[in-house]
């Protein structure tokens, strides 16, 4: 759950419900969640205090709840770009990774695929290799610390245009570091149609990195078609209007391409009206790969713990329930077989442990 000074509890207390206190303590995969947008209300605003005079963040956490209250996805967009503008240079980079994997640590997340927009970051003038070397140091640094395992997607912010693509993919293909698996696209859906991406996608599944661009969360379901025969997506992130054409449903369950859904994201950022109105219940019921996920937590007032409460009061679920939709981040991760095994069992011995 989140605290007033946006530090996470990943243990049971005495304040939490049975299934709460059962999700805190369950071992997690997390699949769609962004790296400046993870940064804690703590380490934005020391972030904001040290660039004072040049930000309209916030420099107290407190404040940033309000500063998080979007009125629609495009100003979700510019808020999200105003924290992104914060990180500056290297050491910067670090902390801020290392401070996201100690949040993950006290959720019993185990393993997360970070999205990552490096173009944001070169281009405010953080040297390419300094950029690769922060986020590697921090990843190793977690794993040894922390007993989390992170490996980074990095993603074409949308809204920058085609040149934003061919430096993430040049970064992407020819400066890759070793926790690299897979390559997106996110930002603004409206009028930044897929396509236009097809040969940086290609480029990037040409030295096997998977593919994951967000698609259908503020558009129709034409864009995660787009993303699907355009950019040959293995996961779509969001896909949160895919359940209004029937078709699409049936190809993404008989090719067993998994979606990528962020509830409360999709309420802060006003594509879904009501939380009792989130498609996640037609997903489940047409027997699609759901995974749940956080998206920009702090942002969004939320975690994963957080998420998957939500997840279970909307399909009715128990713990046998809930851990199958933590089984199913595992499944759709492009962790290696040995990890993904470990982590089943780990999963599995809780729900056991829990039973008796």
């Amino acid at each position: 759950m989140v605290q007033p000074d946006g530090s996470r509890i990943g243990n049971p207390t005495g304040s939490e419900t049975g299934i709460e206190a059962f999700i805190a303590g369950m071992p997690k995969a997390e699949l769609h969640v962004h790296h400046v947008g993870s940064a804690s209300p703590r380490v934005v605003a020391e972030l904001a205090a040290r660039h004072q005079g040049r930000t309209d963040v916030p420099t107290d956490p407190a404040a940033l709840a309000a500063y998080f209250s979007f009125t629609d996805f495009r100003h979700f967009i510019d808020v999200y770009l105003s924290v992104v503008d914060l990180v500056r240079d290297a050491e910067d980079v670090r902390s801020l990774t290392y401070g996201v994997a100690e949040d993950m640590a006290r959720q019993n997340i185990r393993y997360a695929e970070l999205t990552i927009t490096p173009y944001s970051s070169v281009k405010r003038g953080i040297p390419e290799v300094a950029f690769m070397e922060a986020i590697e140091d921090a990843r190793l640094r977690a794993e040894k610390d922390l007993g989390v395992v992170l490996r980074w997607c990095f993603d074409i912010p949308g809204e920058a245009g085609l040149e934003s693509a061919e430096v993430t993919a040049r970064l992407a293909t020819d400066l890759a570091p070793e926790g690299l698996v897979s390559f997106g696209l996110g930002g603004p859906e409206v009028g930044v149609p897929r396509p236009q991406f097809k040969p940086y996608f290609d480029r990037a599944r040409a030295v096997g990195l998977h593919s994951v661009p967000h698609a259908g969360e503020a558009t129709g379901p034409q864009t995660v078609w787009d993303a699907i025969r355009e950019l040959g997506a293995e996961r779509i992130g969001h896909g949160t209007q895919s359940v209004k054409d029937p078709a699409l449903v049936d190809y993404l369950g008989e090719h067993r391409i998994p979606l990528e859904v962020c509830p409360t994201s999709n309420i802060a950022t006003r594509v879904v009206e009501r939380m009792e109105d989130h498609p996640i219940k037609q997903m489940v019921e047409a027997g699609l790969l759901v995974t749940v996920n956080s998206d920009d937590p702090p942002m969004f007032g939320t975690d994963l713990n957080t998420e998957y409460a939500v997840a279970a009061r909307l399909l009715g679920l128990d713990e046998a329930g809930v851990s199958a939709l933590a089984r199913n981040a595992v499944e759709a991760s492009f962790l290696d077989a040995p990890g993904k095994a470990k982590l089943v069992a780990e999963i599995d011995a809780h729900l056991a442990g829990w039973q008796r």
